[in-house]
């Protein structure tokens, strides 16, 4: 009965080692983020922002040009989106645009 207690003990000591590092190993490879499926991208419901731009300057018309504030309210009313979240797509489409040439900066 001893040879077969000393067997029995041995046993289970040497064995939790191994399933432990196949823990770690199933972890790292979950941790990964490679298994991990990507949301699909829902379409914003409004146009691009130099659409919006573009579209509020026109029916604005304002001779002596346009003001941010005035740009942001057209696109909020108009579009139904977060001015907010925009204003620095905004800010950088009117800045390429009159470097570009596109549009002619009236004032400051």
């Amino acid at each position: 009965m001893s040879d077969s207690a000393v067997a029995t003990s041995a046993s289970p000591v040497a064995a939790p080692p191994a399933p432990v590092e196949k823990k770690v190993a199933a972890k790292k490879a979950s941790d990964s983020g490679a298994t991990k499926a990507k949301k699909a991208a829902v379409p914003p419901s409004h146009p691009p922002t130099q659409q919006m731009v573009d579209a509020s300057i026109k029916n604005l018309k304002e001779r002596g040009g346009s003001s941010l504030l005035a740009i942001k309210k057209y696109i909020t009313a108009t579009y139904k989106c977060d001015a907010q979240k925009l204003a620095p797509f905004i800010k950088k489409y009117l800045k390429s645009a009159v470097a570009n040439g596109k549009l002619i900066q009236t004032k400051g």
